[in-house]
């Protein structure tokens, strides 16, 4: 389970005035500055840059020099606006585009030290839920359910929701570069390219329309570049008075046609940093409607970004929505709560013996906890290898607030709680979760009759090579399955380099 270029975050900064977001999308890059107080926000600066990730990546999944270059360029540009920013202060993420170049750790090491701040990669579903806080946030409240589309560079989130709560999220493999690429090669707009394309988009949106249409929503509203190129089009030319209708998309679909060739565009709101990758978004949009029976979307101006900011101010507020997402895993997969709090106790005690040996802030504490409430959720499948089940488990669903490196991190710690370590998989590792997974191990093994029958003057004492146990006198001779169990963590320790000493 290999890391991004996440690989050691910063824990969020609890005091600070100014944060930012920044979205590494598969067309463009944005970042958004705001001030924040008692929760509010106030936005000081915007910058977008017209990257085009996806149009650079290769068919071996990695990034041509050009798209590269481009990136970190914009990236370099990025980060003089955020070398103030305290760590913590700032959150940055990527999407499809880097999803599918995530076997690139060079790069994502690059991009890492030209922003300035750690970067996320994260899952197309996770990203139709900040998505969808961000429009939330951003439109006025209305009634009833809300349909939300966001049409980005490489994929295409669809989201309904009531309030602040999303109830469906859904993220397709299609966006305005791939299907420009696809169907309007050299920027050629023919009828029958118009036709696959939109053919296309709708055999994407067939899947999910009986779910979708299920939910019953009340409005409909669009998020992000292509959505708001064309709400801009469409108002310009006079095709639409509020927002995108059925009828102003055929006649863009018209004029489209017209036109022949991307150059020919001759469109008003039309900008030229849009015009290539037009038509892809179009199809896609224009498949959507007619897919979902929709007669009129409006726009709204938050989308992934803005939901960034507030999922960052939530942190600092300590409204981390991970806290949810954990309980919910434990609740849906049976975990038995009561003994995964006595080993959580039992290894934060731990940790506040030894924090100050090894270097452990609070982040790695949050960690800790997290793996300590999830270390059995594998018995749900089979008590044989349930570690591993329960690291599988983490690995492949879906996680609201946890990047993708996220929950590698968490279940690297529930894959290595018991039995034996991957060597060459904690060589990659900063040595923090090695020390981590050691406590949680320690906890679980001691804990493994499942009571609070423990010695209230254990004590431990750490070196950076290993720990010593130390227990009242007496008390091994007096439970030797522990002492058995102390023996054989002894070898696994030590395939690792670290040791481990009990009297």
């Amino acid at each position: 389970m290999p890391f991004e270029a996440e690989q050691n975050p910063s824990a969020p900064a609890a005091e600070a005035d100014t944060i930012a977001a920044v979205d590494l999308g598969s067309n463009s890059f944005h970042m958004i500055v705001a001030s924040q107080d008692n929760g509010q926000l106030k936005v000081l600066d915007r910058l977008r840059e017209p990257v085009r990730l996806a149009a650079g990546l290769t068919p071996e999944h990695r990034l041509s020099d050009e798209a590269r270059a481009r990136a970190l360029a914009c990236l370099e540009r990025f980060g003089q606006r955020l070398r103030e920013f305290p760590s913590g202060a700032v959150r940055a993420v990527g999407t499809n585009t880097l999803r599918r170049a995530n076997r690139d750790g060079a790069f994502l090491e690059q991009a890492r030290q030209a922003l300035g701040h750690p970067i996320e990669i994260i899952s197309g579903v996770e990203e139709a839920r900040l998505i969808y806080q961000g429009v939330s946030h951003s439109v006025a409240a209305e009634p009833g359910r809300r349909l939300v589309l966001d049409i980005g560079g490489g994929s295409t989130e669809l989201i309904v929701g009531e309030g602040f709560l999303p109830l469906y999220m859904e993220s397709l493999y299609m966006g305005c570069v791939s299907m420009s690429q696809r169907f309007f090669p050299d920027g050629e707009i023919t009828k029958e390219g118009m036709r696959r394309a939109v053919l296309a988009a709708q055999l994407e949106f067939r899947p999910v329309r009986a779910r979708i249409r299920s939910l019953s929503w009340q409005s409909e509203t669009g998020a992000s570049g292509t959505i708001k190129a064309i709400r801009e089009i469409v108002i310009n030319e006079g095709w639409s008075e509020q927002g995108i209708t059925y009828q102003a998309l055929k006649r863009l679909r018209k004029a489209l046609l017209a036109a022949g060739h991307v150059d020919r565009l001759n469109l008003k709101g039309l900008s030229d940093e849009r015009r290539p990758v037009l038509a892809g978004g179009f199809a896609i949009l224009f498949a959507a409607f007619e897919v979902l029976k929709m007669k009129r979307m409006n726009v709204s101006t938050g989308a992934l970004r803005e939901g960034l900011m507030l999922d960052l101010l939530g942190r600092m507020r300590h409204e981390d929505i991970r806290e949810a997402t954990i309980a919910a895993m434990a609740q849906r997969y049976q975990v038995d709560t009561e003994h995964a709090q006595r080993v959580e106790q039992l290894a934060l005690a731990f940790f506040e013996q030894v924090r100050g040996c090894w270097g452990l802030n609070e982040q790695w504490q949050q960690w800790l906890h997290w793996a300590a409430c999830l270390h059995e959720v594998g018995l749900i499948i089979a008590h044989s290898q349930y570690h591993k089940h329960g690291a599988y488990l983490i690995q492949h669903s879906d996680m609201a607030g946890f990047s993708l490196g996220e929950q590698a991190r968490l279940a690297s710690l529930v894959r290595g709680h018991r039995r034996k370590l991957n060597k060459e998989l904690w060589k990659s590792q900063p040595p923090q979760m090695l020390y981590i997974t050691l406590l949680l191990r320690l906890a679980v093994l001691l804990q493994r009759g499942r009571s609070d029958r423990l010695p209230a003057d254990l004590a431990l004492v750490c070196a950076p090579e290993g720990i010593s146990l130390q227990f009242p006198s007496g008390w091994l001779e007096a439970h030797p399955l522990t002492r058995a169990g102390l023996e054989e963590e002894q070898n696994y320790l030590a395939a690792v380099g670290l040791r481990l000493d009990f009297t």
